[in-house]
């Protein structure tokens, strides 16, 4: 658990954001590599792995689990993988997500397949967030795993306790049809696919971002694709998967971020380098787009299956934000992790935007409708929230600000872009938690000409 002491100071800019730089390593990417590279047969070299605290969870479950991880240098990882059958029963007692959904979601659908007992705990957010989602369809798979039953919310959370399938049995085939694309959900099923005896088909109705798909295609897993259905079928295969040599692109949710400080802050030039452009992952960009900015895209190739990219603010057409923003349906999914980012876009641009189909939000580190709500009313922004909308209604930011993250780094930073169009210095507080995705944020921003403070 983080300290709940540390504070931003952060005020207005006076002179445009200038600088080239990197963002952490894509989280997404790094959880489900430190999980395939151990499930692997073989060697694998994992380079530029996010630094944050959440994947750092994952990392340290699957050593726990009894995979030899070693350091090479500051940024490259050798990971000796298990193959499928070699993982072992946890030594430590529970294996703590810290405040990683991801990482209970995707571990709980690798464990559901083995032959020991684990148990998958959080800290007090992650122990809030719904797992059901989860839990039912593995356990009609043949799975033995429960949570907890929040009466308030109905459905089960953490800890999740899941007992080891006994006697040679094996999960079995699995046909879903999800409610809400969900990249989490989607990944949990296809993982513990690849332990089954049966087939494994997922259904989204939108298609979530598509890490999972593009890695297990790169190690030789069974695996067919058409738009928003995945379909593992292990009849026939081997059950190997080859090791992994992957350079992890930038995280594009980080990169947002800078992105909309490049127009938030008039006369900006700013170049975000090796970043992944997924398409399931560059839905921010289009909505800048219509909002007349977005960012110019240099291709750079690929990594492990995934395009990258240089990102470009401040090249022709991409430093104004000139009209609102809607973001509605498969755009929504499509970048859902920077819906915040994108409200403090709107927050400075001309006109009402609007953001629908935001349920998912309602159910992340926070209610992040509710913070994003409480972040505007406090800058001043006129708003409205309904139901699982949110309309923003373009001003300028006052100061004298002061903003709980409520333990979200995604709102700490959302924040902290608006702060730089405030009319005086905004307090950010409870910032801690943005060393789960971001541990740089601060000092990336102060080398880009922001004024900064960092307290506690």
């Amino acid at each position: 658990m983080w300290p709940r002491m540390r504070r931003w100071i952060v005020r207005p800019a006076t002179r445009p954001l200038r600088g080239a730089f990197r963002v952490p390593g894509d989280k997404s990417i790094s959880h489900r590599a430190w999980i395939l590279a151990s499930l692997a047969e073989g060697t694998s070299v994992l380079r530029g792995v996010s630094p944050g605290e959440d994947v750092a969870r994952t990392r340290a479950v699957m050593a726990a689990l009894g995979v030899t991880i070693t350091d090479l240098d500051a940024r490259t990882a050798r990971v000796e993988g298990v193959g499928l059958g070699g993982l072992r029963a946890p030594a430590g007692g529970a294996l703590d997500c810290g405040n990683a959904g991801t990482s209970m979601r995707l571990l709980a659908g690798v464990l559901a397949a083995q032959g020991f007992d684990s148990t998958l705990v959080g800290d007090a957010s992650l122990s809030r967030r719904p797992m059901g989602r989860i839990t039912r369809p593995l356990r009609a798979r043949g799975a033995n795993v429960e949570g907890v039953i929040d009466p308030v919310r109905r459905d089960e959370t953490a800890p999740l306790t899941i007992r080891g399938l006994t006697g040679g049995r094996r999960l079995f085939a699995s046909d879903e049809s999800l409610v809400v694309a969900s990249a989490q959900v989607k990944s949990c099923l296809l993982l513990s696919g690849l332990f089954a005896d049966g087939g494994t088909s997922v259904r989204e109705p939108t298609l979530s971002r598509d890490h999972t798909e593009r890695m297990l295609l790169a190690m030789g897993a069974p695996l067919r694709t058409m738009g928003p259905v995945s379909q593992l079928d292990p009849q026939g295969w081997s059950g190997a998967l080859a090791p992994l040599d992957l350079d992890v692109p930038g995280d594009p949710s980080a990169a947002a971020f800078w992105v909309v400080a490049a127009h938030v802050v008039e006369g900006s030039r700013v170049q975000v380098r090796g970043v992944g452009v997924n398409p399931t992952r560059t839905g921010f960009l289009e909505a800048l787009r219509d909002q007349g900015g977005g960012a110019g895209v240099a291709p750079k190739g690929e990594a492990g299956g995934e395009p990258v990219g240089d990102l470009h603010v401040g090249v022709a057409g991409t430093g104004t934000l000139r009209r609102a923003a809607h973001v509605a349906g498969e755009l929504t999914t499509r970048c859902i992790d920077e819906i915040p980012a994108l409200v403090a876009a709107a927050a400075v641009s001309p006109g009402e935007s609007r953001f629908e189909d935001l349920a998912e939000l309602r159910v992340k580190e926070s209610d992040r409708v509710a913070a994003l709500a409480a972040l505007l009313a406090a800058f001043g922004i006129a708003h409205r929230v309904t139901g699982d909308g949110l309309t923003v209604v373009g001003g300028k930011p006052r100061g004298g600000a002061v903003i709980d993250s409520r333990g979200d780094h995604r709102i700490a930073m959302a924040a902290a872009v608006l702060a730089l169009a405030a009319e005086g210095e905004t307090t950010v507080d409870d910032v801690a938690c943005v060393d789960t995705s971001d541990p740089d944020f601060a000092a990336i921003l102060r080398g880009l000409g922001g004024d900064i403070e960092v307290i506690g």
